[in-house]
């Protein structure tokens, strides 16, 4: 009975909670609040408190870190085939009958911050970035909600209300404790690993304390581990064509093309002009660049 009604004053301090934060309708259904700072969706707010309470990062853990289709499968797969490949070659790997996102849980408490824990974060250009996460809220929104418009939902991203955004403000946070703190957060580029694919997982390996050996190198284990972590090769197993690992998303939905510049074929010269611009406002001395074509 007591758990009972602590259940009840939490549900009812989030309702507090909620009812004090700014919102906005979401791109799928329903709103999204800003809390802590970024836009989240209404049913996530409690997971979040929850784990930022509950959870203690330990300095053995390491954590990965995306926002909304950046290339948060391919990391997932890429980071859990590094660190296990003496428990697992390509050809056994879970890899080739469970999603990444089985093998992989999301997770970021305040606990992290002060553990000495490893964290990897990966963003992509904001221009490829929005197109990906649009097609994606796209084929997720309720047909009753009608078709979620290119220009509604890119004056929304410009705004900041993109999945867990402003954009802008997550990538800044990420690469300026990668720039303060390099031994304990790496940052990674979509583009980069798409450029050169091998360079970009062995500074992941070095990082995350498993190196590749000149042996392992000589062996193609490298390339082993690229070609089962690829986007056509996870594409087409059987568990990502037909399976849900996330509870809103088929994970089908979670692989459309993967490429970087496709963003040519949907933004006006309009919309280009006014990212650019955003882009160069908030980067502005940073020494954070992104790269929007190859």
């Amino acid at each position: 009975m007591i758990t009972e009604n602590n259940n009840l004053a939490e549900t009812d301090e989030i309702a507090d909670l909620l009812s004090s934060l700014p919102k906005e309708k979401s791109w799928r259904s329903g709103y999204v609040y800003r809390y802590q700072g970024f836009w989240c969706p209404e049913k996530q707010i409690p997971a979040v408190i929850a784990f930022q309470k509950h959870f203690l990062a330990q300095k053995t853990d390491t954590i990965l870190v995306t926002m909304p289709k950046s290339g948060t499968t391919w990391l997932k797969a890429l980071a859990f085939s590094v660190m296990n490949r003496a428990k697992y070659t390509p050809s056994c790997s879970p890899l080739n009958s469970v999603n990444p996102h089985d093998l992989v849980p999301f997770s970021l408490p305040d606990s992290i911050k002060n553990s000495g824990c490893r964290i990897v974060c990966l963003c992509r250009n904001p221009f490829d970035n929005f197109i990906s996460l649009w097609h994606f809220a796209c084929k997720a929104r309720p047909e009753r909600l009608g078709p979620l418009l290119l220009e509604e939902a890119f004056d929304s991203f410009c705004n900041g209300l993109g999945g867990f955004g402003p954009f802008f403000d997550h990538v800044l946070g990420y690469w300026r404790e990668s720039l303060e703190r390099p031994e304990e957060v790496l940052f990674l580029t979509y583009e980069d690993m798409k450029e050169d694919i091998n360079s970009q997982m062995k500074r992941l390996a070095e990082f995350l304390g498993c190196p590749f050996s000149l042996e392992e190198e000589a062996d193609g284990v490298v390339e082993g581990i690229t070609k089962l972590c690829g986007f056509s090769n996870l594409k087409d197993k059987e568990i990502n064509k037909t399976g849900r690992s996330l509870l809103y998303f088929e994970n089908k939905t979670l692989f459309r093309r993967g490429e970087v510049g496709d963003w040519v074929n949907y933004l006006s010269p309009e919309m280009v002009d006014r990212l650019n611009k955003l882009m160069e406002q908030k980067l502005a001395g940073s020494g954070l660049k992104f790269k929007t074509g190859l």
